[in-house]
């Protein structure tokens, strides 16, 4: 058996040997500031960020001081710029406690029960804790509601394996179009459309929603050039990488997998300070034979909220956690913007987006 003889210096963690993680492969526990190893699932230095490529508990675990003793992490205190249509934080906070206020879709306390189970620890090895599912009971009258009914019919349009394409039918851009006409009709998009406009991001509703669709629906190749994924397939639904599950934020989408007993849900290590719904939870869970070893979810938001904040936050925020705040509590969400490929006059697709867990 190999030792490694690892001291602390100046804050910042030392690394093992390339290829020798000693924390769980898609996990920055015990990895931060190692050196860049092309065969790793994600990377833990101060350059992922750059290169979108970090765990996505990055934030939870590396915010110690690098060797400058600047933060490695990419909490954002100041405004978007000098000019009168910065995104100020504190407009940040407000906007998002607005939509949180609108959203009337989102569960009632008797609609959904939890059993949470196993807290795990930080050194949860890779197995299942929790014999019972995560969700005892959702009222399913929430599905029959038009923006949810749009969003579950979009979950089947697409294949979880990273490297294989993505074409829709007509019928499946249809249904894109649906979900974005849905939820434009609610209170939520229409304060997130409204403060947008303010802030002369979007000159009209149309422009906006055509945005939308690009950011979160346009393809890209995570893979070769295979137009394999997209910002709402990454986040909403999840892939598969290199034998991991990638992405994968939605409780809707959790638990209808797990209804059909494809999602074995493990253990949580995070429960948000909500003591309504939208909660946040941290869990773990295997995905029909893949793992994922931490992710975030809202449980018991309306799929607009979701869609709302994650476009708030890549539009005021990208590449950057976005500090919010809803239902009196802090709320931070991190957004990688997709550098690989652009559209229109150089636009970014979204690459992912998540709640950050303390």
């Amino acid at each position: 058996m190999k030792t490694w003889a690892c001291l602390l210096l100046a804050g910042a963690f030392c690394s093992l040997a390339s290829g020798s993680l000693y924390g769980p492969p898609d996990s920055c526990k015990g990895r931060c500031n190692e050196k860049y190893n092309p065969k790793d699932v994600c990377h833990c230095n101060s350059k992922c960020e750059r290169h979108q490529n970090c765990c996505e508990d990055y934030h939870s675990h590396c915010q110690q001081a690098n060797a400058d003793g600047k933060e490695t992490g990419t909490v954002f205190d100041g405004e978007f710029s000098s000019s009168d249509d910065a995104i100020t934080n504190e407009e940040l906070q407000q906007t998002s406690e607005q939509l949180y206020q609108s959203d009337i879709n989102r569960a009632g306390e008797a609609d959904i029960t939890l059993n949470k189970q196993h807290l795990a620890s930080k050194n949860q090895e890779n197995k299942d804790q929790s014999p019972k599912p995560l969700f005892s009971y959702v009222n399913q009258k929430l599905f029959s509601k038009p923006t949810y009914a749009s969003f579950i019919k979009l979950l089947d349009n697409y294949h979880k394996s990273v490297g294989t394409g993505e074409e829709f039918t007509a019928e499946q851009l249809k249904e894109q179009d649906n979900f974005l006409s849905e939820v434009m009709k609610t209170e939520v998009m229409k304060v997130l459309y409204k403060f947008l406009h303010s802030k002369h991001r979007y000159g009209t509703e149309a422009e906006f929603v055509a945005d939308l669709k690009e950011i979160w629906f346009g393809l890209y190749s995570r893979g070769k050039d295979e137009h394999d994924s997209s910002g709402f397939e990454h986040v909403f639904i999840g892939e598969v990488k290199k034998g991991k599950v990638s992405g994968f934020h939605n409780w809707i989408r959790f638990y209808l997998l797990e209804k059909q007993g494809i999602i074995n849900y493990f253990s949580y290590n995070y429960d948000g300070p909500w003591t309504s719904y939208p909660d946040v939870l941290g869990l773990q869970f295997n995905w029909d034979g893949f793992y994922k070893e931490v992710g975030t979810a809202f449980i018991g938001s309306s799929p607009e909220l979701e869609f709302g904040l994650y476009s708030l936050c890549f539009i005021a925020r990208p590449g950057k956690v976005c500090q919010l705040k809803i239902g009196g509590h802090d709320l931070g969400i991190q957004t990688y913007t997709w550098d690989k490929s652009t559209y229109g006059n150089g636009k970014k697709y979204i690459a992912t987006a998540y709640v950050v867990s303390p």
